[in-house]
C-alpha cells in the first residue's frame, strides 16, 4: 500500500509513506526498527506520529529501493528467532543414583579387608578386578568392568564420587537411570579394553573415572544435538565445554590414566550421539525398558565379578 505526502520542505522535497502490503499502519516498534534497517541502508527517512499512527516516510525518489530493502528485511527474518523445543521432563531419579554411587563407596572399604569366601580362600578383590592390560589382551575382558568399580584410595573414589557423582546424576536424570547407567558402564568397559591395548602390556588401572568421562562425553553430544535443532551456530559449545573438562579435570595428577579417560569420553560421545538418533526416532525409554537395562547393566557387572572369582579360586 502506497501514499504520498507533500511534505513542505524548502527544497520542495516529496516524501512517501512506506508501507507493505497488506499492512495499513506502523506501531512505534515497527517504525523504529524498519528506520534502523534504512539507515543501516544509508537510505534517507524519518518518523512521524499523528498522535495515533506512526509512519515512517523516505523521500520520493529512494521509495522503491527503500520498499525492496524492507521486504528483504522481512523474509530473512521472518522465522527469528526459531521457536525453542519443548523442554524435555526429567526423571526424578537422584536418590537411586546416590545409592548406587553410595554401593560403589561401600564396595571401596570391602575390597581394603582381608576377605574370605567358602570355596574361594583368601581374595585380593583389587588384583582380581585391576584392567591389567595383559591379562585384558590374554582374554579376561571381565576385567574391563571390574576396574570400574575399584579405586586406588580414598581420594581417588572421593573424586569420583563428588565431581563425577555430579555429570552422573544430570545424566540420569536426563536419560533415566537403566539407560543412563547401560550407556556409561559400556562406554567405561570399551574404554577400558581400548585403552588395555594401545598402553604397554604392565599398564594397570583402576577407577570409575572412565565412566565420569563417559558421562561427560554423552552430555557434551546430546547437548550440542540439541542446540544444533535450535541455533546452527552454537552446536559447538558444549562440545568445546566437554572437551575442557576433559583437558582441565582428566590430565592432573600424576597416577592419572589419561588414555582411560580419552577413550571413556570418546565412547560416551559416540554413545550420545546414538542415543540422540533412536530418541528421536523412537521416543525416550518408558519405565519398564529402563528397569530391563538397569538390570542388564548389574547383572553384568556381577558376571564380570564373578568371573574375577573363578579365576581367583584355580
Amino acid at each position: 500500500m502506497n501514499a504520498t505526502l507533500q511534505h513542505n520542505d524548502t527544497d520542495g522535497t516529496v516524501w512517501q509513506i512506506i508501507l507493505l502490503e497488506p499492512e495499513l499502519s506502523l506501531d512505534k516498534r515497527q517504525a523504529q526498527l524498519r528506520a534502523l534497517v534504512l539507515d543501516s541502508r544509508s537510505i534517507p527517512c524519518c518518523i512521524m506520529n499523528d498522535g495515533e499512527t506512526w509512519q515512517l516516510l523516505v523521500p520520493e525518489q529512494h521509495a522503491a529501493s527503500a520498499r525492496m530493502e524492507l521486504r528483504l528485511h522481512e523474509e530473512r527474518n521472518r522465522n527469528w528467532p526459531p521457536s525453542i523445543p519443548a523442554t524435555r521432563a526429567v526423571f526424578e531419579n537422584t536418590l537411586p543414583t546416590i545409592s548406587v554411587l553410595i554401593l560403589l563407596a561401600t564396595f571401596h572399604n570391602i575390597t581394603l579387608i582381608d576377605l574370605s569366601l567358602p570355596g574361594y580362600g583368601l581374595l585380593d578383590l583389587n588384583e582380581l578386578g585391576v584392567a591389567h592390560a595383559a591379562d585384558i589382551r590374554n582374554g579376561q575382558l571381565w576385567r574391563a568392568v571390574t576396574a570400574l568399580t575399584l579405586h586406588a584410595d580414598l581420594t581417588h573414589l572421593l573424586s569420583n564420587l563428588t565431581i563425577g557423582g555430579v555429570f552422573i546424576i544430570l545424566l540420569c536424570r536426563e536419560l533415566g537411570s537403566g539407560l543412563a547407567w547401560s550407556l556409561l558402564l559400556c562406554s567405561g568397559a570399551l574404554g577400558n579394553l581400548l585403552n588395555a591395548w594401545v598402553q604397554s602390556p604392565d599398564h594397570r588401572s583402576v577407577g570409575a573415572s572412565t565412566a565420569v568421562f563417559a558421562a561427560v562425553g554423552i552430555l557434551t553430544t546430546i547437548s550440542s544435538m540439541r542446540e544444533q535443532h535450535q541455533l546452527q551456530r552454537r552446536w559447538f559449545v558444549p562440545l568445546a565445554a566437554g572437551l575442557a573438562l576433559l583437558a582441565l579435570l582428566g590430565t592432573e595428577g600424576k597416577q592419572t590414566d589419561l588414555g582411560a579417560h580419552l577413550f571413556g569420553f570418546g565412547f560416551g560421545a559416540l554413545f550420545g550421539l546414538v542415543e540422540e538418533y533412536l530418541t528421536a526416532r523412537f521416543g525416550r525409554p518408558g519405565r519398564l525398558l529402563n528397569a530391563l537395562l538397569a538390570l542388564s547393566g548389574a547383572a553384568l557387572v556381577v558376571a564380570a565379578w564373578q568371573a574375577a572369582l573363578s579365576l581367583g579360586s584355580n
